[in-house]
């Protein structure tokens, strides 16, 4: 008898989908309804389900993908046996070449790629991280062929024939395809013959790129490494003959990174056990799959058992046997009889639309909530060089308030953001910085005493937050907490500034901490979760 499938996770899998690709914040409930085909009703149920779970946040009338949704891309990423130090050495591969830098996997007849750390210029890659394209028009393609039977080449034939490349693979630039592509068996002989493949502007005119294999203990080609760049810099014969000895040793290195992430721990968020249904409205089916697709995550090297899996969920047997049917039935898991893994179309699943999201804009939605609970300004800055500047801002209207915009800068040494930042640093770093630019008083209030200051500091470093009460301007108070990277490094401030007024600062400090504090951590989440596999740019 065949499994059945649990049909809340198969809406559930649809809705995400179409949000995925939605451009941001233009998608709402009714336009899931005619992309999806479900009822008003069944969507409504499955976006109140994802919204509890994080993985979706509304404003208004309009769906955003959270943050939060990555987990399941990176449970995919860390079952694939990529890890931190993989994903970090391929950020500085790009900076070394300067030249943008990608690593792919196979994925059924196409090419997704699972790292990307592009150059920040007028003309760079706009691919991401869970991007999919055609294996004719890449160059990681004719080294992933090259491991197909008959039954991949017959089904790439029949796609090539039946649907344009640019309607099957949306991460495409839009219209036909600028040259025809090369006969792909011979672009996969001259691969196998050379050790390399080369991209000679198949996407769109200019870009070229070339890829070398990164193997496994098997021999198999778990990724392609890929430098890519224009034909403004080289021709693509050039490009190969600057780039190749560079990648092929970074290879061999990633050979012998690539496999499971030593003493892992479980990323923060949503529990992976759902046991209760939270109120109505709630999928708990649907939240139930969700939960089973994160729990392989853990499935490293040749993938899971099913009695491991309801262990980690707390689901019975049956209950993940059924998600893990739907799961494989959509194309998210694949199982050998007794093992079961992710496969990489889960970073279909928003994980390519997150995955390109600044430090400002995970934190700007935290930002809005913190100011219309406490119905004053919040913001969240960044150290540059002695200096803060401010990278995200929620503004609240009232008759006398706070007025500074993205990208202001102030002093740090007088500033509650700036001592936060400052008390985050080494000590030899941060005197450092002061010796640089030496303080100067501001108002009567100001300290520029260096012995004051270190004091100051060594406060906020010992109390997890500072203020200042006037030193920066008359009038002007500020409670500031530090948020921190995976690594438990400050990486920037966040604080809620107001008119002094009469009351003491103590009061001003204890009504505003308990909520700094967890709007901090609330982010915080968001940051951990986006940056386990990719930069998140943090200004």
């Amino acid at each position: 008898m065949p499994e059945e499938s649990v049909r809340p996770l198969e809406r559930g899998l649809a809705v995400l989908r179409a949000l995925a690709v939605a451009e941001p914040g233009q998608l709402r409930a009714g336009d899931l309804v005619r992309a999806t085909g479900l009822a008003r009703s069944t969507v409504d149920r499955v976006v109140t389900t994802l919204g509890r779970l994080g993985y979706v946040r509304t404003r208004g009338q309009q769906l955003h993908l959270a943050p939060r949704l990555m987990e399941l891309g990176n449970a995919y990423l860390a079952a694939s046996g990529l890890t931190g130090e993989v994903a970090a050495r391929t950020a500085r591969l790009a900076d070394e070449l300067d030249e943008s830098v990608s690593l792919a996997v196979p994925d059924g007849d196409g090419v997704r790629f699972v790292t990307q750390a592009a150059r920040r210029r007028a003309m760079s890659v706009a691919f991401r991280i869970g991007d999919l394209l055609p294996p004719e028009r890449c160059a990681p393609g004719a080294l992933f062929a090259d491991a197909w039977g008959e039954q991949e080449w017959a089904a790439w034939h029949a796609r090539v024939a039946a649907v344009p490349a640019h309607e099957a693979y949306p991460a495409l630039p839009p219209g036909p395809a600028p040259t025809a592509a090369p006969d792909l068996h011979a672009r996969v002989a001259r691969a196998r013959e050379t050790g390399w493949a080369l991209d000679d502007q198949l996407i769109e005119p200019g870009l070229i790129a070339v890829a070398v294999p990164v193997r496994d203990t098997t021999g198999r080609v778990r990724y392609a490494l890929s430098a890519v760049s224009h034909t403004s810099r080289y021709t693509a014969e050039a490009l190969a003959e600057a780039m190749l000895p560079r990648l092929r040793a970074e290879a061999a290195r990633l050979e012998g990174l690539s496999g499971p992430e030593p003493e892992s721990e479980p990323e923060p968020g949503v529990p992976v056990t759902v046991k209760e249904e939270p109120g109505p409205g709630f999928l708990q089916s649907l939240a139930r799959g969700l939960a089973v697709l994160r729990a392989l995550g853990e499935a490293r090297g040749e993938g899971l058992p099913l009695t491991a899996l309801a262990a980690a969920t707390g689901l019975p047997r049956a209950t993940a046997r059924r998600c893990l049917h739907t799961l494989e039935q959509a194309g998210y898991a694949a199982h050998d009889g007794r093992l079961f893994r992710p496969l990489p179309r889960v970073l279909e699943l928003g994980h390519a639309a997150l995955s390109r999201l600044t430090f400002a804009e995970l934190a700007e939605p935290h930002l809005r909530e913190l100011a219309d609970r406490m119905h004053q300004s919040a913001s969240v800055t960044v150290l540059d060089g002695t200096d803060i500047r401010y990278v995200a801002r929620a503004a609240t209207v009232r008759v006398m308030s706070v007025r500074i915009t993205v990208g202001t800068r102030f002093p740090a040494y007088a500033t509650a953001m700036g001592r936060v930042l400052l008390a985050g640093l080494p000590r030899q770093e941060r005197e450092r910085l002061l010796k640089a630019a030496p303080p100067r008083a501001l108002t009567p209030r100001t300290p520029t005493d260096p012995v004051e200051l270190a004091r100051v500091l060594d406060r906020a470093a010992a109390d997890g937050h500072a203020t200042a009460d006037q030193e920066l301007e008359d009038g002007l108070r500020s409670v500031a907490v530090p948020v921190r990277d995976a690594a438990g490094q400050v990486v920037a401030a966040l604080n809620i500034a107001q008119h002094a007024g009469t009351a003491p600062l103590s009061r001003t400090r204890d009504a505003l901490l308990p909520a700094l504090r967890a709007t901090a951590a609330a982010i915080e989440t968001d940051l951990h979760t986006a940056a386990r596999f990719n930069e998140v740019r943090m200004s």
